[in-house]
């Protein structure tokens, strides 16, 4: 199939040029405008506790006032608050109100109830349309905010800044877009020097990158935007940094896989055509089978309970697939009407077959004591896994998304030190008879004090008429509830599991109550997260497994290629555990870490696998016994393993210059994984069991031709006529 892949590509190159750059441009002409999700309870299903919570609030309280964005002042000097101040304040609060900021409802006046214990620090409250939440209108009020109020704090003596949710919208877009610069920019200068060193070229340098971001990319996004569309999917603002690293270093990958094997074809007498076309031909189905593999691991994710992955598995599927398609028809083509002396100019040597003295000795190793080998690189693999038994979830996203020096990032931590760590955003029980009775004054007393004597609460605030807690019917009261731990720690959500627990049992007969605020959404992500871990890894194993079995023709070989990404899974979040966890001394590390890395480490780690496999199968059906075939294929193989995880694992290292936690997480995890996938389970872990292992690696297919009529494709020129053994 793809040796007939081939010889249509080469025949057809200008053709198939044509095609992709037309298609290209149609798909992103008619792709639709997509917004990023930023709201985390938006991407939990309707049956969560805190998202029933939300509804009911909306439902009972449909004019309530809810703080999007939070005004905080305070002294240059650091001093407490004077008369005089609060006057300056109560201009800047009517200031604010005149303009009539699009999208703002309210601005509260700055109470005596507003202000710090310590008198250094004052609030005032601001409610924006929630409808407008995943509108621009939505930070632009943020911003206006920011600068006008400023403004008219000017000359003062007073310090204004604008926190809450609006602004750390705002906040996380500024950040997500220098992210995105960095990380482009990082990956494009590391491909493009890395690859034109590895090939001493300048052109086979830049072929990759303008093949992933010029055609790949643009493709991938318009689709993308087309799955959301009409899928109704959601998109989160992580998307566009990972499929920038996801298009670039999947597409120089599958480049390498390619312009490797078609360097070898060439040595060997070739000419150009028929060296495509048969490069083509026989890295095709490893190419193949490996963006399979991703993919599924990819689109998976569709089954998670969080929208956030629901969103970004397709995404990212629907990138490997346009890629892997850019790889296997447009790359091949391109390589086919430009001169080979011009790809791996200006290398003198690219003809002179190397002696590959590192890779040959790693292979001669492996092939005469496979044993020890598999024993070495899975015990390194063992005992890194074991430092992730203590890996802790965290779930500040916000917080850790974004540096610290950001404006709510700021006004968040001072909240926390001037009022109660919960002050920056308090949680709420919803009590609600479910009879249409009203609630009494007792009910409500009494419901509160046993909500305030749960541990870790700080306060409540009972509902009443005038604090308008209680809905227009009176049978629904919001009590508020101050956590004495910060919203987002684990601390708080462990306290808000005792919230609900003390408010499920305290509901008087014929009502019930209901949770909500940002820890209880926090709490139910933690719940969709266990259910993610036992219901989409097994699934996504599973369907792997059955690719690599379908490639392989084998039962056994899949099971201990899985094993070892397996491993290799745990050795990076039990490494990521270590460096942040027991050395940095970090809390912990974030909830979704364990998804990014079995994304990139499980899926994309398969890749080398798949390569370096199929290169030994081939090997083996040469007539080599397995561990003479397992010698060849690290010797073969092994540069482009090693050249490919080195590229990808530098493209994502660059993640670590956004200057964020989150951001140097998922850096150092994915860097190290593809670093194990490449060099540990790859080079060494996946041949030596082979070997090991045998012909019965390959039963019941008999892959490596084993003394069962088995061996190689024969090779053809560029118009399907075999060619003769002497010129393989």
């Amino acid at each position: 199939m793809f040796h007939r892949l081939g010889q249509f590509v080469v025949r057809r190159a200008w053709w198939v040029i044509a095609a992709w750059v037309v298609a290209m441009i149609a798909i992103v002409a008619s792709a639709p405008a997509v917004t990023s999700q930023t709201d985390e309870s938006a991407f939990l299903p309707k049956h969560y506790e805190s998202i029933q919570a939300a509804q009911l609030q909306e439902r009972a309280f449909p004019s309530s006032f809810t703080p999007a964005a939070l005004l905080l002042f305070e002294r240059n000097d650091g001093q407490k608050l004077t008369a005089e101040d609060q006057t300056s304040m109560e201009k800047v609060v009517k200031g604010l109100t005149d303009e009539n900021i699009p999208a703002v409802q309210q601005i509260l006046p700055v109470s005596e109830k507003a202000k710090s214990a310590d008198g250094k620090y004052a609030l005032s409250m601001v409610a924006i349309d929630k409808s407008k939440m995943q509108d621009k209108e939505y930070t632009d009020a943020a911003k206006k905010l920011r600068e006008d109020g400023s403004k008219l704090a000017d000359g003062t003596g007073l310090k204004f800044q604008v926190g809450g949710q609006a602004a750390s919208s705002l906040d996380q877009q500024d950040a997500s877009g220098a992210t995105d610069m960095i990380v482009m920019l990082g990956s494009l200068l590391l491909v493009i020097l890395i690859v034109g060193v590895i090939f001493r070229s300048i052109l086979a340098g830049l072929l990759p990158v303008l093949l992933s971001l010029v055609i790949a990319m643009p493709v991938a996004n318009g689709l993308i935007a087309d799955a959301i569309k009409i899928f109704d999917l959601k998109s989160s603002p992580m998307t566009s940094a990972i499929l920038i690293i996801v298009v670039l270093g999947v597409g120089t990958d599958y480049f390498l896989f390619l312009a490797f094997r078609y360097r070898e074809r060439l040595r060997t007498g070739e000419d150009r055509k028929t060296a495509v076309a048969n490069a083509v031909g026989r890295v095709g189905e490893a190419i193949a089978s490996a963006a399979g593999a991703v993919a599924v691991a990819f689109a998976v994710l569709i089954l998670s309970s969080l929208g956030m992955f629901t969103a970004l598995g397709p995404a990212l599927a629907i990138a490997v697939v346009a890629t892997a398609l850019v790889s296997l028809t447009l790359a091949p083509a391109v390589l086919t009407v430009i001169p080979s002396k011009a790809v791996f100019w200006p290398g003198k040597k690219w003809m002179q077959e190397p002696k590959n003295a590192r890779f040959a000795a790693l292979g001669r190793m492996t092939g005469k004591k496979p044993g020890l080998v598999a024993l070495v690189s899975g015990g390194v693999l063992v005992v890194l896994a074991l430092a992730g038994l203590n890996y802790n979830g965290t779930y500040d996203l916000a917080g850790s998304s974004m540096p610290k020096n950001k404006e709510s990032m700021v006004v968040q931590d001072k909240l926390m030190t001037a009022f109660s760590a919960g002050a920056a955003d308090p949680s709420h029980v919803y009590l609600t008879t479910t009879n249409g009775a009203k609630l009494t004054d007792a009910a409500l007393k009494d419901f509160a004090g046993k909500l305030g004597a749960v541990d870790g609460v700080a306060g409540v605030v009972t509902p009443s008429a005038e604090n308008k807690a209680i809905s227009a019917d009176g049978t629904t009261g919001d009590f508020t509830v101050l956590l004495k731990d910060a919203p987002a720690s684990n601390k708080a959500i462990d306290t808000i599991e005792k919230v609900r627990d003390a408010a499920h049992a305290a509901a008087p007969a014929d009502s019930k109550s209901l949770v909500g605020g940002i820890t209880s959404v926090y709490k139910d992500i933690n719940t969709a997260m266990v259910h993610d871990y036992t219901l989409v890894f097994p699934i996504a194993a599973l369907l792997i497994m059955l690719i690599l079995g379908l490639q392989l023709r084998s039962v056994v070989a899949p099971w201990y290629l899985m094993a070892s990404v397996g491993l290799g899974f745990g050795g990076t979040l039990g490494a990521t555990t270590l460096l942040f966890q027991n050395i940095k001394g970090e809390p912990g590390l974030m909830f979704m870490l364990p998804i990014f890395i079995y994304l990139f480490v499980v899926a994309i780690g398969t890749d080398y696998n798949i390569l370096i496999i199929a290169r030994l199968r081939e090997e083996a059906r040469e007539g080599r016994s397995p561990r003479e075939a397992a010698r060849e294929a690290v010797k073969h193989g092994g540069p482009t393993v090693a050249a490919a995880g080195f590229i990808l694992a530098a493209s994502f290292a660059t993640f670590m210059l956004a200057g964020n936690v989150l951001f140097m997480e998922l850096g150092f995890s994915l860097a190290f994984g593809i670093v194990l996938a490449a060099f540990v389970m790859a080079m060494f872990f996946t041949p030596s069991l082979t070997a090991l292992l045998g012909h019965r690696a390959w039963w019941p297919g008999h892959g490596d031709g084993g003394g069962h009529g088995g061996g190689s494709v024969p090779l053809q020129d560029a118009h399907g006529v075999p060619e003769p053994a002497g010129r393989r």
